[in-house]
């Protein structure tokens, strides 16, 4: 499929950015849309989740999302209540956000599934895209990884949604804060973690920028049991797909079947990693720290290969 053609067209799908940009007047407006099936079973939680993930676009961007429309697919012969806790769990989570749901749209559906349609402005010097990395950029990223393990340990039984209660409410955590930072202190690029994992999304970043990336392993941040879980091939079904997309392009060096398996995380609602130039690496992380936002600094753009990631 080829891109949309416009002037006014500044950002189209063509480096799997995290929203379209496009001109109007002298205002960026950012575009985007996700939806999900259920990742827990509370039907709150779930909508939260899920209307965290979408606006996460938006912030990914350096944007300030402003309007959401539903996206809803549910049985007609589930309870309304269930709905309407999905439809709450979204609509608290986008007044939290500063932005107003308009609308949207419903089917029936034997499977449920939820998400947003999200638009947003930005100044258009500010917006953040997920090229324009250098070599020599530090990698910082916030939240930790591993919630696909742990979403998949919950489904298993191995754990319930209350031993999980911190990495449902890190799945819930907008990154407004994490782009405000870095809109304040600049950065050569951005993107949030979700599908594709932390290597994914890395080399998503490192390919777009033209160069290479190298992450540390002892300094990715991980969840509690993420590890155990990992190692005992706890895991969803995706992470398999996500290594074998990757291996063409991945000197995973100490990361055994284990750290593949972490690294390849598919990630609901994830934080931002970001491509900073290193003498701004340490008022990036003291913005974030300052807002309440984790920060680990996991790795760096380096010359190289386009596209390629070596673990470290």
């Amino acid at each position: 499929m080829s891109p949309g053609e416009s002037e006014d067209l500044l950002v189209g799908f063509e480096t799997s950015d995290d929203a379209a940009v496009y001109m109007l007047g002298d205002q960026a407006v950012l575009l985007t849309v996700d939806f999900f099936t259920p990742m827990v079973d509370d039907p709150y939680d779930f909508g939260r989740i899920t209307a965290a993930n979408a606006l996460s676009d938006i912030y990914a961007m350096g944007g300030r999302p402003l309007t959401a429309m539903n996206l809803l697919a549910m049985p007609c012969d589930l309870p309304p209540e269930v709905t309407a806790e999905v439809l709450r769990g979204g609509a608290d989570k986008v007044r939290e956000a500063g932005a107003v749901i308009v609308g949207g749209h419903t089917i029936d559906d034997k499977e449920p599934k939820y998400g947003l349609s999200v638009m947003g402005v930005c100044d258009p010097a500010q917006v953040v895209r997920n090229v324009g990395a250098r070599p020599g950029d530090v990698l910082v990223l916030t939240k930790r990884i591993g919630v696909g393990i742990l979403n998949t340990a919950i489904k298993q039984g191995l754990e319930t949604e209350e031993s999980q209660r911190d990495v449902i409410e890190s799945m819930a955590h907008l990154n407004r804060a994490a782009a405000e930072a870095m809109v304040e202190v600049g950065v050569n690029a951005g993107t949030d973690i979700t599908g594709f994992g932390l290597a994914g999304h890395a080399r998503e970043m490192a390919l777009g920028s033209g160069c290479a990336c190298e992450i540390e392993l002892a300094a990715v941040p991980v969840w509690p049991g993420v590890v155990e879980y990992a190692e005992a091939m706890v895991r969803p079904g995706r992470t398999a797909d996500v290594i074998a997309f990757l291996d063409p392009f991945v000197d995973w060096g100490p990361a055994g079947f284990t750290w593949k398996g972490i690294l390849a995380d598919p990630q609901t609602s994830g934080g931002l990693m970001m491509a900073v130039a290193p003498e701004k690496a340490g008022a990036l992380i003291a913005a974030l720290e300052a807002r309440g936002e984790e920060a680990a600094v996991v790795g760096r753009m380096v010359a190289g290969e386009s596209g390629t990631i070596t673990i470290v």
